[in-house]
């Protein structure tokens, strides 16, 4: 009886370490890698947070207002100014020639 329960518990400790130490390799995000440069351990949390700034980005960004313009209907938009409270974007409608001018502030809202 002895026996049968260390072989129980030893058993039960081995399952439990083993599925204990996929989830701890999981979590560190290493990576080694082989490339141009050589040998590397790249860290996948490090480079994602660092890439984008955690407050967000500042003001319009260029190619949203370009989508936005789009999406109302500009063909071939173009940004034709831009400066730090407004970003103009013409382009063409069926009616011919049009502007539509977004605040250079997060999110593009149209003035």
């Amino acid at each position: 009886m002895r026996k049968s329960l260390q072989f129980i518990l030893i058993g039960s400790a081995a399952l439990t370490g083993l599925t204990v130490a996929p989830t701890i390799a999981a979590a560190q995000d290493l990576e080694l890698r082989v490339g141009p440069g050589g040998l590397g351990i790249y860290d996948r949390d490090r480079d994602r947070y660092d890439r984008y700034d955690r407050r967000g980005p500042r003001g319009c960004d260029p190619d949203d207002a370009l989508d936005i313009a789009r999406s109302e209907g500009l063909r071939r938009a173009q940004i034709v100014r831009m400066s730090p409270r407004s970003i103009v974007v013409q382009g063409m409608t069926r009616r011919g020639s049009e502007r539509i001018v977004f605040a250079n502030r997060r999110g593009c809202p149209e003035i």
